[in-house]
Parts: C-alpha cells; sequence; structure tokens
C-alpha cells in the first residue's frame, strides 16, 4: 500500500450531519463571572446552563450528561474539587465521565497542578477573555476533533502503509489495556510506564482525544492526590470509543 492507497474520507453531502452543540454546565457563585462565563460560551457556539453553588451542580450533574462542566473553585456548599470527586464517585450519575474545568481569581503553580492531578482537564484563570473560553470549549470531549485525525496522524507517520500498520499496533495495545485497567489501578508505577508508551502511540495515530486522557492520567500518577479516587472513568470511555473508532478504520 502507498498513499495514493489510503482514502480520505471525502467532504460531501454523505458525510456525517455536523455534530450538535456541545451542553455545558457553568457553575459560579460570582453573579458577573456566571453571566460572562454563559454569554461567552453561548457566543462561541455553545449551550450552556448555570448555576450558582457547588450542591446545585452536582445536582444537574448527576441528573443530565453535560459535555463539559466548568467548575468555580469556592462556590457555597463544595467547591469544584468536591463536585468533580462526588461525580467520579458516583457510577449512576449522568455526567460521571464528564471532562471539567476548574474556574478560579487566583492559581499558583502548586493550586494547579493539584487540579489537574484531581481530574481536571484545564484550569481557567478569571477575569479571562474569548480566547481563553476557547480553550475551555476543546476540553469537551465530542468537539476537540476526531477520534482518529486521518491526516494528522499521516504527517506524523509519514505514509499510509506506516499508519495502517501503526494503528494496527495500536489496537492491540489498547485491547490488552482495557482488560488489565483495573489491575493497574493498584500498580501506579507500572501504569505510569504503560501511559508513557501509549502517549506516543496516539500522537503517531492520530488518536488525539485519548492522547489528552493519557496526559491528564499521567498528571494525576505524578501527584496522587490524597481521598481524590484515579480519574479512571473518563479514561475507559475515550479508550473503548478510539478501539471502535479503529474497528471501522478503512483496512
Amino acid at each position: 500500500m502507498n498513499d495514493k492507497d489510503f482514502v480520505m474520507p471525502p467532504a460531501s453531502p454523505t458525510m456525517p450531519e455536523k455534530a450538535p452543540s456541545p451542553l455545558l454546565l457553568v457553575a459560579d457563585d460570582d453573579p458577573a463571572s456566571r453571566r460572562f462565563l454563559g454569554d461567552g460560551l453561548r457566543r462561541l457556539g455553545a449551550q450552556v446552563e448555570t448555576c450558582d453553588d457547588g450542591p446545585a451542580a452536582l445536582e444537574r450533574a448527576r441528573s443530565r450528561r453535560f459535555d463539559l462542566l466548568l467548575l468555580d473553585c469556592r462556590m457555597p456548599g463544595a467547591g469544584a474539587l468536591q463536585v468533580l470527586a462526588a461525580l467520579r464517585g458516583d457510577e449512576a450519575a449522568a455526567s460521571h465521565t464528564s471532562p471539567a474545568v476548574a474556574s478560579s481569581a487566583e492559581s499558583s503553580a502548586d493550586q494547579r497542578h493539584g487540579l489537574l492531578a484531581a481530574g481536571f482537564s484545564d484550569v481557567l484563570l478569571k477575569p479571562c477573555n474569548l480566547q481563553a473560553l476557547k480553550r475551555v470549549l476543546a476540553c469537551c470531549d465530542g468537539n476537540a476533533g476526531p477520534l482518529l485525525d486521518d491526516r494528522a496522524a499521516l504527517d506524523s507517520s509519514g505514509d499510509a502503509g506506516t499508519l495502517q500498520a501503526l494503528r494496527g499496533l495500536l489496537r492491540d495495545e489498547l485491547l490488552q489495556l482495557d482488560r488489565e485497567l483495573e489491575r493497574l489501578r493498584s500498580d501506579p508505577a507500572g501504569f505510569a510506564d504503560r501511559l508513557h508508551r501509549l502517549r506516543s502511540s496516539c500522537g503517531f495515530c492520530g488518536a488525539a482525544a485519548l492522547g489528552r486522557q493519557v496526559q491528564s492520567l499521567q498528571q494525576w500518577l505524578a501527584q496522587q492526590p490524597a481521598l481524590v479516587p484515579m480519574p479512571l472513568a473518563p479514561f475507559r470511555e475515550v479508550l473503548q470509543a478510539t478501539l471502535r473508532a479503529l474497528e471501522r478504520a478503512p483496512a
């Protein structure tokens, strides 16, 4: 097989319809921040629900599946860390695996590292601008690009034959990893080693969404914060979705 044998999907009316706008939950007890964040994200094309305290955010996230949670670090009743920990520990919650971004008016390097280690995809420093909100939107699993980016993968691997071989190896690796996730939960050193190798594979194969989940878990393993469960559910969800995409990829 050569480059000419690898056919990119044509941009035509037969392509799947555009995905619906992502649904975000913005939780912030400051009215001005809540208004700016909600209006700004809507201006960027998102659907947004807002609330003003931690318990309300937790209730909504338990009852509805959001594509992204934007949670203020200091809210009445529960801050971002407490809300996310409660969701990750409740498998029945609709937003159990939804990605989350923490927002704060002040954030030191240590605080940022702690939030990332706890499972947040990013930390938004307030006040902010629309460019910063674009980065927030990029944390939505379904809106940060396809599970498999053929063009990026071809740029990285060099040719279609190499890409096909690399994606075959990635598929085998993910199948084995999926079977071993629970064991690796109790082997942080072994898990960190596996993630180091997987991150490179994701880059070569254009698996950007899985690569972001790998990076998030690496940050958590580097910190291993006390009393915060390993954010394994979002990783497993994207791993399995990537496996399905690899199964559908052209041979």
